[in-house]
């Protein structure tokens, strides 16, 4: 069985870090911070997205200030790791899942380099066969595409998503692939009002909800 996880949110609580350099980038062009909560709600659709709702915060629609914005976030985005810690029980998960031979992969929004700089950061890299990021295909979550490339890097076959949010709900839904759904990430929507095959609050459970669901496929 493939496993495809969602990183922000789901393996890795990064809102710190995010908050962090959005602020950086604020101040960077004379704007007031934003608090954490406000910050966090921006997360999971692409730094477009965010730097985007960053300057909507502040009443600014202009797309060459929105550009240059961007581009300092991602200058940042890399280095953007000190505050960001896994979940409890997300290495002793992904220990357990592959000591099962499942294949493992990411398919997240955040840029493919910054993505892979915090896995490594926190010793998380070498379990994944495909890193996806937000920048790795035409189109972003919750289009299916990035999900459909990160199933194919990882050798094809029959996979399944862990996710967080409305987008990775969305995403594997349009996908035809059932979601695990972490629900102490960063989701807004009642957990009931979601698809999901199967929700989940502790990785310590993980391994066995896998193995159920691989179990049907």
């Amino acid at each position: 069985m493939i496993v495809i996880f969602d990183l922000d949110g789901t393996l890795i609580d990064s809102a710190a870090d995010i908050h962090a350099t959005a602020n950086a980038v604020l101040a960077s062009e004379g704007l007031a911070p934003l608090d954490l909560q406000t910050v966090r709600g921006f997360v999971g659709r692409g730094v477009p997205h965010l730097v985007g709702c960053l300057l909507a915060a502040h009443n600014i629609t202009d797309r060459a200030r929105q550009a240059r914005m961007e581009a300092r976030f991602a200058s940042l985005y890399d280095d953007a790791v000190g505050l960001t810690r896994p979940y409890p029980g997300v290495p002793e998960a992904l220990e357990t899942l592959r000591a099962a031979g499942h294949v493992l992969g990411i398919c997240t929004n955040k840029p493919v380099s910054p993505a892979r700089a915090v896995l490594r950061h926190l010793g998380l890299l070498d379990h994944f066969t495909a890193v996806i990021g937000g920048d790795s295909c035409p189109r972003r979550k919750p289009d299916p595409l990035p999900l459909w490339q990160a199933r194919a890097d990882c050798g094809g076959g029959s996979s399944l998503m862990v996710g967080d949010s409305e987008i990775d709900a969305e995403c594997a839904a349009a996908a035809g692939i059932p979601l695990l759904l972490f629900t102490r990430g960063y989701r807004r929507t009642p957990v009931e009002d979601l698809p999901h095959a199967r929700a989940f609050d502790d990785f310590a459970t993980l391994p066995d909800a896998v193995k159920a669901i691989a179990a049907t496929a």
